[in-house]
């Protein structure tokens, strides 16, 4: 049955200097929008009109997982930052002091983890290519330049330093020369992931450029376009009756007629942005060009730490043809003390709601943290020698060997990420050796190399 919709708002969206515009925000106590306003300017904020008139319950705002998605709180910056932005702005609206303050405490958030600068940034001809992440061998992240902001901001991101104004640590990159360059010269780059920010915030023309150049005649062996974007979950107009969503429409068939795989890595953090008219929709409208959709989130407290949530986003996600693929562990850096669930917990979550849905569920991964040495996934608690353990595996491996051996960390009930786990036999976890040596050498071409 067509399911009719009415006339598409028009797109809006909401910064820090005029969140208090929203008129939902006079449901908000003054404390918790002055708590707005103190973290927002050290982590980011933006919001628009469709996460907050069609996806938020404004009258349990307090407990709702799609305003904790966006809207900061004071408990997303430990108590010291608050206080210490908090009394920058009592004393001064001099913006080079606050940005002052809000940098030095951005800078203990751990801006950029699991070795993306020092290890992932490649070069060629000298040149660091800033706006690319080499970390697995087959796959390759490309920042557009003119795709680095989003349709709204989720307050756990942790590509949040691509959207605050540290232009020295972020990531982007303009040309595509030196791209198609790169990829020239290797081989055995199978799959690039255009990221962010987010791709589809840019217009027509921008992205057709970035994407022309994988299609007919070229010398790189590109397989597969990978699309990483919150559009659907944030705004699923884009793909509907935007002036420009037949012309997306349209591109994208052509990838895929190209023979190109092409892959939507969707965010969706909660079932409830599975629900809308308008995204429903829009998925049926990308899903007829031929065009895979897999989904991904981190697992949130406040917003999805619960296994019966997690089994209703997947079985949400199948029945609109979407192939769950990822839960990841909340990367340790920005907010991480909000959102993280111990990692034993976390595959509790997982195993729990693994067990409720059917096998065409089944296709997610999961918990798996992108750490320094790659994507390990925690495979459960098991006992070795009567000593109970956590078993792990590499799904991605900066060296491609680790992958899918399994070893073996102390069983720890309070341990959030790879660093608070300790070897259960040994002095050092395999991997940690060679790890130690690409830090070394600053490079990791001699794994791509082998």
């Amino acid at each position: 049955m067509q399911i009719l919709i009415q006339t598409k708002p028009a797109y809006k969206a909401y910064a820090l200097n005029t969140f208090r515009n929203i008129p939902q925000m006079e449901r908000l106590t003054e404390s918790e929008r002055r708590a707005i306003e103190i973290v927002g300017n050290v982590l980011p904020f933006k919001v628009n009109n469709y996460v907050i008139d069609e996806l938020i319950d404004w009258d349990h705002y307090k407990d709702d997982p799609l305003f904790n998605l966006v809207f900061p709180n004071r408990d997303m910056l430990l108590p010291a930052h608050f206080s210490e932005m908090e009394k920058t702005l009592n004393s001064t609206n001099d913006r080079n002091v606050i940005r002052e303050t809000a940098y030095k405490i951005r800078l203990k958030l751990n801006p950029h983890p699991a070795g993306q600068v020092e290890l992932n940034v490649p070069e060629i001809d000298g040149v660091k290519l800033t706006g690319i992440q080499h970390k697995y061998r087959e796959t390759l992240l490309f920042f557009p330049s003119s795709g680095q902001t989003c349709h709204s901001y989720c307050t756990f991101c942790f590509r949040w330093p691509q959207f605050v104004g540290m232009n020295e640590i972020k990531f982007a990159m303009r040309e595509t020369e030196l791209l198609v360059k790169y990829l020239e010269q290797h081989q055995e780059v199978t799959d690039i992931l255009f990221t962010g920010g987010d791709p589809m915030i840019m217009k027509f023309e921008v992205f057709r450029q970035y994407i022309e150049p994988f299609l007919g005649d070229n010398k790189t062996n590109i397989q597969s376009i990978r699309i990483g974007t919150k559009s659907l979950g944030f705004w699923p107009y884009k793909f509907i009756d935007d002036e420009e969503a037949d012309k997306f429409l349209a591109l994208f068939e052509r990838i895929v007629k190209s023979g190109v795989n092409l892959a939507f890595m969707a965010h969706f953090n909660h079932p409830n942005e599975l629900k809308t008219p308008a995204v429903q929709r829009a998925i049926r409208r990308l899903r007829s060009t031929g065009i895979q959709i897999r989904t991904q989130s981190p697992l949130l407290a406040h917003i999805n730490d619960n296994a019966d949530t997690w089994a209703e986003m997947w079985r949400e996600q199948v029945n609109q043809n979407c192939i769950p693929y990822y839960m990841f562990v909340a990367r340790d850096t920005g907010a991480k003390h909000y959102f993280e669930v111990p990692l034993v917990r976390a595959w509790e979550i997982f195993r729990d709601a693994y067990q409720q849905v059917s096998g065409l569920c089944r296709t997610v991964r999961g918990p798996s943290m992108s750490a320094t040495p790659g994507k390990v996934q925690i495979l459960g608690v098991s006992k070795m020698d009567n000593k109970k353990v956590l078993t792990l595996r590499f799904l991605q491996g900066r060296n491609p060997d680790w992958v899918a051996k399994p070893f073996f960390a102390e069983y720890d009930e309070t341990a959030t990420w790879l660093n608070d786990l300790k070897p259960a036999f040994g002095d050092q976890f395999f991997y940690e050796d060679e790890l130690e040596r690409m830090y070394q050498t600053k490079t990791s071409e001699e794994v791509y190399a082998n």
